[in-house]
């Protein structure tokens, strides 16, 4: 590849090579889940729905099967960037999709053929997976193009399967502090131009300053740009709207190591005492049992290790956190970002209350409040089929509320005593910590 410029700061900008790319999924399509209006049941299909990925070469890029769909639809929907590429003697009616972004126009449209234009991969962080799951995979074709992904691991030399990939379009930056590892690769969706130096600043705000960056701008069209730099001293402010970052994730010497088992050290969480210590913690989440795509409620969170913890299990678990302590609220807000699980969600009130209105969760934590009425009704309520519920108390009077747990709904009681050695004169002793009563049990 041929180095066309250099910078001051030590980065390299490079034009094109023999490598072909096709443009990357970061638009505002990728997200349209979280912005979707709900599909009436009674709707009736277009006869015939394509959706085809379209790289940053545009309709040259296309192969046959797309370009005849293309040619054949009666209406196209798309990005206006999208639709631009579409040569000019295409007959078929050109549809921007509308602000905020809706896919029932479409499905409610009666037009016998209709095509979808995405970027890259459309199954991938795309619409082709909103449509499948409204639409039905059996009624749509998807015709993809190269993702971003592969075309930027291709050129880097990376086995695609052993990097993590992350989307910061409509999403908080912390949502990258999960994947900071010593030795790790990471490819970032940008949400804009200004991306890239936001991430440089969090990487080594997190300890990973020596992390390699390589972004990647117009991957596979005309203005095709590499930029490589290190992120403590990345001096790139703007680039262009449209890229991809790839993180060569490098950690300092004094960077505490932040394991993905659960039982974080104690000191990885701001709080003000009232957390589950580590051990504690770790006995706790094994009872719970996160699975993908799981929600939590953790009632009474504190600084909200538990909730944590378990989004960090998998990327699509969920998790409440139920505080009515303000202060607390703001360390499960710092704790949440700083370790790479920014979509948890606080909910700032007291149990029972507080739970009116919340989704029903697969599994429920206790950690504060098993003593105050209602709490459990409440709790057990809401709960799933098959959900478990645990709780944690250290007073008698906790203790006793879950014995009588156990005693309605069956379950096991734990007694954890832990106990750490520490000097007594000019010996050792064990010094032990407060009992803490488990309780668990699944609904029938």
């Amino acid at each position: 590849m041929r180095v066309t410029s250099a910078v001051s700061c030590g980065f390299y900008r490079r034009t094109p090579g023999e490598a072909r790319f096709v443009s990357m999924s970061t638009n505002a399509l990728q997200h349209s889940d979280q912005q979707l209006n709900p599909r009436d049941p009674t709707i009736r299909l277009p006869a015939s729905l394509t959706v085809v990925g379209i790289g940053d070469d545009g309709f040259a890029g296309l192969g046959r099967a797309a370009r005849r769909a293309l040619f054949d639809a009666s209406v196209i929907y798309g990005a206006e960037r999208h639709l631009a590429m579409l040569p000019a003697r295409m007959r078929a009616r050109r549809e921007r999709w509308p602000s905020p972004f809706d896919i029932t126009p479409l499905l409610a449209g009666q037009d016998a053929a209709v095509c979808v234009l995405a970027s890259g991969d459309p199954m991938l962080f795309g619409i082709g997976a909103t449509l499948a799951r409204h639409a039905g995979a059996d009624r749509m074709r998807v015709l993809p193009a190269p993702s971003s992904l592969s075309l930027a691991a291709a050129r880097l030399g990376w086995p695609l399967q052993d990097v993590a990939t992350v989307s910061v379009v409509g999403r908080p930056l912390a949502a990258v502090n999960a994947h900071l590892h010593d030795g790790a690769r990471v490819f970032v969706l940008s949400s804009d131009g200004t991306t890239p130096a936001k991430i440089a600043a969090c990487v080594a705000a997190r300890g990973f300053g020596a992390t390699q960056m390589t972004v990647f701008e117009h991957v596979g069209g005309p203005l095709e740009r590499r930029i490589d730099g290190i992120a403590h001293a990345w001096q790139v402010d703007r680039c262009a709207a449209l890229n991809l970052i790839a993180l060569e994730c490098r950690a300092s010497g004094h960077q505490p190591r932040v394991a993905l088992t659960p039982g974080l050290p104690d000191d990885a969480f701001s709080h003000d005492g009232q957390l589950t210590k580590r051990d504690v913690r770790a006995l706790t989440l094994a009872r719970l049992a996160p699975a993908p795509r799981e929600l939590l409620w953790d009632v009474g969170a504190g600084c909200g290790s538990i909730g944590i913890e378990w989004m960090r299990a998998h990327p699509s678990c969920r998790a409440i956190a139920i505080e009515a302590h303000p202060e607390r609220q703001r360390f499960i807000e710092h704790n949440r970002d700083a370790l790479g699980v920014p979509a948890l969600q606080l909910v700032a009130g007291a149990a029972p209350a507080a739970l009116a209105g919340l989704a029903s969760p697969d599994a429920v934590f206790i950690g504060g409040g098993v003593t105050v009425p209602g709490v459990f009704d409440a709790c057990w309520s809401a709960l799933r089929s098959g959900g478990r519920f645990v709780a944690n108390a250290v007073t008698l009077e906790g203790e006793a509320a879950l014995a009588a747990c156990r005693k309605r709904h069956g379950g096991t009681l734990t007694r954890i005593a832990l106990a750490d050695a520490q000097p007594l004169g000019g010996f050792e002793t064990w010094r032990p910590a407060l009992p803490i009563t488990l309780y668990e049990t699944v609904k029938p």
